[in-house]
């Protein structure tokens, strides 16, 4: 008689400590591609993992603190320099800061509008116009309920049959979409850093220094994809909202306490 077969049980996965997530980072950007996801992550239905397994607080708050001090040290310096040499003027106004719009309706209608599709690409021709026209409308009440109908039909497939589209892509089709992957990939971000232009009243700001305008953008972009393709949309849409947020706080507590620094 035969011995039973024993149950194998796999070793548990050492988590990526910060430094190897950064050079997966920028090994990602030069070659971007959907394998391996980062080692941690949770083994769970894949629907679910994509919003709820992603990175520790911990790590997404250094990797908040690693894009302050770029955007800070360099970026900023040189977006500040090329709105100053073209006429450029944001349209924040720091005296009403848009908290809720910082932290949470811009985190979940972005990540749906430029990075949700990368690897959910057959949700992409219902939940596309549903996210952009979600972003164009504002968060408002059309927009708001615009884009929670977009989040709903996302967690149909762990709530139910799922929503159109869910079905894979043919073999031929996935083949063609990965050799495409990097151009999509950088084209995301590049449309994601282009979009935050209209942050800025720009008067007669010559062409050439506007991609110098939105550089912080561009790089803030490139992580969120790859934590996207990494992690999760879950992921990308936490770290978004605490590089919002750090910035913001900033500028309150300046506020609250020196005043007169920003007048």
């Amino acid at each position: 008689m035969p011995e039973p077969r024993k149950r194998r049980v796999s070793a548990p996965v050492a988590k990526a400590n910060f430094r190897h997530e950064l050079r997966d980072f920028f090994g990602f950007i030069l070659h971007p591609r959907f394998a391996p996801r980062l080692p941690g992550r949770l083994a769970d239905s894949g629907w679910r993992s994509d919003w709820f397994s992603g990175a520790p607080l911990g790590r997404l708050l250094k990797w908040a603190a690693f894009l302050w001090s770029i955007n800070l040290v360099v970026l900023g310096p040189i977006a500040v320099a090329a709105a100053g040499a073209g006429g450029a003027t944001h349209r924040l106004d720091i005296y009403n800061m848009p908290w809720l719009q910082a932290l949470i309706w811009a985190p979940i209608v972005e990540e749906l509008v430029f990075r949700y599709s990368l690897r959910r690409l057959t949700q992409a021709w219902w939940l596309a116009p549903m996210a952009v026209g979600a972003m164009i409308l504002g968060p408002k009440w059309p927009g708001i309920l615009l884009a929670g109908a977009a989040v709903a039909l996302c967690w149909l497939p762990m709530l139910a049959g799922g929503p159109p589209g869910q079905r894979p892509l043919p073999w031929r089709w996935r083949l063609r979409y990965r050799r495409l992957f990097p151009w999509v990939f950088h084209a995301a971000c590049l449309t994601f850093a282009a979009v935050h232009l209209y942050n800025f009243n720009l008067h007669h700001t010559p062409l050439w220094l506007l991609p110098l305008l939105v550089l912080p953008q561009w790089l803030t972009g490139m992580v969120l994809a790859w934590l996207r393709m990494k992690r999760g949309i879950g992921a990308s849409m936490l770290l978004h909202g605490l590089f919002n947020g750090g910035p913001l706080l900033v500028v309150w507590l300046v506020l609250r306490t020196v005043p007169d620094v920003l007048s």
